[in-house]
């Protein structure tokens, strides 16, 4: 069968190559054909994936989702089905594993299956089911399809030998090809490639999906195997700076501690960073030593919160304090840091928020990314909301960060972003932040991509979220830029900026 698996377009910043779908190319190319397009790479806009589709002319196309894909995921299935309605479409990623049926249900007709969890396993028993003349997926791991009038989503498998894997389809995906904006704003080499070495957390945040994509054991890759992969990219493909994007890398200090020996070993020429982000309670002085050594360059730790009482709804199992003291181990041994926090998380309030804010100023931070909470599908947080009424339906065609779809009881939208706002400028424009992260850019098309960020995360309204041409998207980002400087140039007697962080 001739396969077609496709990234759909997005508002993201993060224009990476896609490991899940070069793992699952891997999986199927033995007995099938199979191609690769990135629609974010390519910029390209879902109804044009219908030439894609023509010009390739697949028997199935399986489009990867998160949760804000979803209208282009359904602008991309209605392209297909309308050029040849008897192309099967499949929809699998985070969003489908996060809740089967009802994201099922609310594709509608237009998309036949759905797959939930690692695919690895099940993809290929599916395209055989599919190539008989009376398919039967009762025994398939993470179908979901419908039976009749009924929607069923069979048991997920998650793969227990990592390695069995193989390599991603490099060859497909093509890391090489990809600009410098991929997971993380700032860079040290290039090119860029993102690998995994773990999958699993063990952990219960009650905003984090990670559990439900990838189970709660921790299983990782052997130390040779992320060595083979290492050097394939670093010799075939050019790579020279590599993004661990595992959820715990860290967790198994032992292993983590393996890996930057391996690379230390290895002699190669690299840069290295964590832009998902470790914990910090899984850090000791020699596996910073070793990262250190081995190339990291900043290290990525997920803050969340200024407040002790929000850490405890959250379910982090740190306190203040402790992030005081863990970002202060990780600074001593040289190391940049970078810090994760999330604003307007369920029962927050202005003050709780202002802590936040309070406290990115004061740890020794790099970098510092503020993200309003997403009440994302599956998780326990949002569970709780629809639980107590304080959601019905949620708009998954504005599910953005930095467009605040969800607003704490007691504030508005208005409010949260205000602050959010505060919160970017704060932090970023003080003489020594702002010179710093200046420095580090490092071309003309870096700085392009910053400024495209800038206006996401700054100055972006929510009704920008669906700005379909660049020319608009350019015209309000210099507009709202230009108001933005007159501000700063009249200063707080004119407009006040917020107080109390």
């Amino acid at each position: 069968m001739r396969v077609l698996l496709i990234k759909p377009n997005n508002l993201s910043d993060h224009i990476q190559p896609s490991l899940g779908l070069g793992y699952l190319a891997q999986q199927i190319r033995r007995d099938h054909d199979v191609d690769f397009f990135d629609c974010i790479r390519e910029k390209t806009e879902p109804e044009a994936v219908a030439d894609i589709v023509a010009a390739t002319q697949p028997h199935v196309v399986g489009i990867q989702c998160y949760t804000f894909d979803i209208r282009n995921v359904k602008r991309i299935v209605r392209a297909v089905k309308r050029l040849d309605s008897h192309i099967t479409t499949i929809v699998g990623g985070a969003h489908v594993s996060s809740d089967p049926v009802h994201a099922m249900r609310d594709f509608g007709s237009d998309v036949d299956y759905g797959f939930a969890g690692e695919g690895e396993i099940g993809f290929g028993e599916f395209l055989g089911a599919l190539e008989k003349r009376r398919p039967t997926f009762e025994n398939i791991p993470g179908v979901v399809w419908r039976r009749d009038a009924r929607i069923v989503a069979n048991p997920q498998q998650l793969v227990a030998n990592l390695d069995d894997l193989g390599l991603p389809a490099f060859d497909l995906i093509r890391p090489d090809t990809y600009p410098e904006s991929q997971h993380g704003a700032f860079y040290e080499k290039f090119p860029i490639s993102p690998i995994i070495t773990t999958r699993g957390c063990p952990y219960s945040c009650t905003f984090c999906s990670a559990p439900i994509l990838s189970g709660k054991r921790l299983r990782h890759h052997s130390v040779e195997y992320v060595q083979r992969m290492m050097r394939v990219l670093y010799y075939r493909y050019g790579i020279r700076e590599f993004h661990i994007v595992d959820d715990n890398f860290t967790m198994d200090m032992d292993y983590a501690k393996s890996v930057m020996r391996m690379i230390l070993d290895s002699g190669l020429d690299i840069s290295l960073a964590m832009p998902n982000g470790v914990r910090m309670d899984w850090l000791d002085d020699e596996l910073l030593e070793l990262m250190k050594a081995a190339g990291v360059y900043v290290v990525s730790v997920a803050v969340e919160s200024g407040n002790d009482a929000v850490l405890g709804a959250m379910k982090k199992k740190t306190t203040v304090a402790k992030i005081r003291e863990n970002v202060g181990r990780i600074r001593r041994h040289g190391l940049d840091v970078a810090g994760f926090f999330i604003l307007g998380y369920p029962g927050e309030t202005g003050e709780t928020i202002r802590n936040t804010i309070r406290l990115s100023r004061e740890l020794d931070l790099l970098r510092a990314n503020f993200f309003t909470y997403l009440p994302l599908p599956g998780t326990q947080s949002h569970r709780e909301l629809v639980a107590n009424g304080e959601i019905e339906a949620v708009n998954w065609n504005d599910f953005f960060f930095m467009t605040a779809p969800y607003v704490p009881q007691g504030m508005t939208r208005g409010d949260l972003l205000a602050l959010k706002r505060s919160a970017f400028l704060r932090f970023y424009l003080r003489p020594s932040t702002f010179i710093r992260n200046v420095l580090a850019i490092r071309s003309p098309r870096h700085f392009r991509f910053l400024l495209r960020r800038f206006h996401h995360w700054i100055l972006m309204k929510p009704s920008d979220a669906n700005i379909p041409t660049r020319r608009r998207f350019v015209r309000a980002m210099v507009t709202r830029a230009r108001r933005l400087m007159r501000r700063l140039r009249l200063g707080p007697a004119t407009r006040p900026m917020p107080t109390g962080g």
